[in-house]
């Protein structure tokens, strides 16, 4: 089945010319292609924070036999190459909205899991031994327009009447003092939640974990066809075979159209897009008023996520752009160049170094969904974390694993409503593009005038 963007970006063939992959040091060891036929008690397809999280866990806690399959590299996909916010999100809709829909319990539950999931990535960093960067604890959500100030007020309100979640609204002032200052910056929400991190040394090392637990990883591995033996599943790839007892989908943006019936048409891949310029010097940094390593992000629908690296660079990230092609990439880089030297007068034309891409995920509903399908219980998935899975993959791959091996009833651990909503396809989903064209158009103009 075509898959929605040019080719390129779902090349597994060598790991994308990133900023972390310049920076993450050795590549992880223990890893090989498949080769000839090999059986196991859990395969994974993916070989991100989702699918390594379950493997660890699965190998580690438990002793379970897994083998993970990946197209290319482990954390080659959008977990080797996002922003590193390990912070909350991974519905497109708001809180009041979740409220609306599922009340006030459902929602209290869903965000204590968010928390929860941020805290988990420390915690295997810590209990494994190996180095993530982590920048310091909170995240600053910008006011990149006036009038969103009220809406910061509003959001800080809701978070400490309904969630118990303590959060502060920065004046303009306020945030120059405290972050940075800009002509697209007039306030900010700032919530002592989640942290940043190097996105590849953090996937690298739970892909390290795994192996040394007991899990099997086989990069360069992807899965071309899935067929049925008996109560049993039988994974082809070009080097071989797995056949395992139970599978878990963990691809999320890029996630195979036509690998099984029950993903088709219910992902909508979503580009996004991050520049690195050169390391800043001190009074480079002092001539802009940057002050924090925290992540930040605006309050755009196409939003923009950025942050200072340990290394003194700027990172500038955007969703955006609907063409995949090296055409396609050397606009959107001219664009975030530009719009940089915009945001941030005091670096306009400053050198940058580094450019790349990846998939993200939208569901139909904007809902993250985990679980398993319903009318075939031994395949389960992971996916749709709307651009932000670092922190809720993991936390997801711990729960597919517990949940394989009766932890989870055990201890009375369930999954938040909001996150075990059935599957649903978007409507004629080959139009999923234009779906997404016209959505641009909608928040271009909304982002810009209202």
């Amino acid at each position: 089945m075509r898959q929605l963007y040019h080719p390129v970006i779902h090349d597994a063939s060598t790991p994308v010319e990133s900023y972390w992959e310049a920076t993450a040091g050795p590549p992880v060891e223990g890893w090989s292609p498949l080769a000839g036929d090999a059986s196991c008690d859990v395969a994974i397809i993916g070989g991100g924070y989702t699918g390594l999280s379950a493997a660890l866990h699965l190998a580690r806690d438990h002793g379970v036999d897994v083998r993970v399959l990946e197209a290319g590299v482990p954390a080659w996909g959008a977990s080797g190459r996002n922003g590193g916010f390990a912070t909350r999100g991974s519905s497109k809709l708001s809180y009041q909205e979740l409220l609306r829909r599922f009340g006030r319990d459902a929602l209290r539950h869903f965000h204590a899991t968010q928390v929860e999931s941020s805290d988990l990535v420390a915690a295997l960093a810590e209990e494994e031994g190996f180095e993530i960067d982590a920048s310091p604890k909170g995240e600053v959500y910008v006011a990149h327009k006036p009038n969103r100030m009220a809406e910061m007020a509003a959001e800080r309100d809701f978070q400490r009447d309904v969630l118990d979640q303590p959060s502060e609204v920065w004046s303009r002032a306020e945030l120059a003092e405290r972050a940075y200052a800009g002509p697209e910056a007039f306030g900010a929400l700032y919530t002592p939640v989640g942290f940043g991190l190097h996105p590849l040394k953090y996937c690298r090392g739970l892909a390290g974990a795994a192996i040394r637990r007991g899990a099997v990883v086989h990069g360069h591995s992807k899965v071309l066809k899935w067929e049925r033996q008996g109560s049993r599943h039988r994974l082809i790839t070009a080097g071989g075979t797995v056949t395992a007892g139970h599978v878990i989908v963990a691809t999320a943006g890029f996630t195979q159209e036509g690998l099984h019936p029950a993903f088709n048409g219910v992902l909508l891949p979503v580009l996004t897009n991050i520049v690195t310029t050169r390391p800043l010097t001190q009074a480079e940094r002092e001539a802009q008023g940057w002050r924090t390593e925290m992540v930040i992000s605006d309050s755009r629908n196409l939003l923009f996520y950025y942050r200072l690296l340990k290394d003194g660079r700027f990172m500038l990230g955007a969703r955006g752009g609907l063409d995949a092609s090296p055409d396609g990439a050397a606009t959107m880089r001219r664009w975030m160049e530009r719009r940089l030297g915009e945001m941030y007068p005091a670096w306009k034309g400053i050198e940058t170094t580094h450019f790349w891409r990846g998939l993200t995920d939208l569901s139909a509903d904007l809902l993250p969904h985990l679980g398993r399908l319903p009318d075939e219980p031994s395949v389960s998935y992971a996916l749709a974390y709307h651009g932000n899975g670092v922190a809720m993959g993991t936390w997801a791959g711990r729960y597919l694993a517990r949940d394989l091996v009766g932890r989870n009833d055990a201890s009375g651990s369930s999954a938040p409503v909001i996150m075990s909503q059935p599957l649903r396809r978007f409507p004629m989903p080959g139009l999923r593009k234009a779906y997404l064209r016209a959505a641009y158009m909608w928040f271009e103009a909304s982002d810009r005038f209202l």
